[in-house]
């Protein structure tokens, strides 16, 4: 699963750039009964919700064209929270 994950994020990396977003974290995870594939995006001064759409928009089909993951899952983008001042 490594390796997907990797070729996952190399495949998203280029594309986040160009929106000066950056590719923290790729992780595949199981909660109860769901997989969720996990994609952690942060931004100088954080990420707002239109943004997260924007790029969620953007790394959705890439995903679907590699088709790494056989199982069903459920696609998660989120910023990656800052820690309290």
């Amino acid at each position: 699963m490594n390796k997907i994950l990797e070729e996952i994020r190399s495949a998203i990396t280029e594309p986040m750039k160009e929106m000066n977003i950056i590719v923290d974290s790729v992780v595949y995870e199981t909660e109860g009964n769901y997989n969720f594939l996990r994609i952690e995006l942060d931004k100088v001064n954080g990420l707002d919700l239109d943004t997260i759409v924007e790029a969620t928009n953007v790394i959705n089909p890439i995903i679907d064209s590699l088709d790494l993951i056989d199982d069903s899952y459920i696609l998660d983008i989120v910023s990656k929270e800052k820690g309290s001042v």
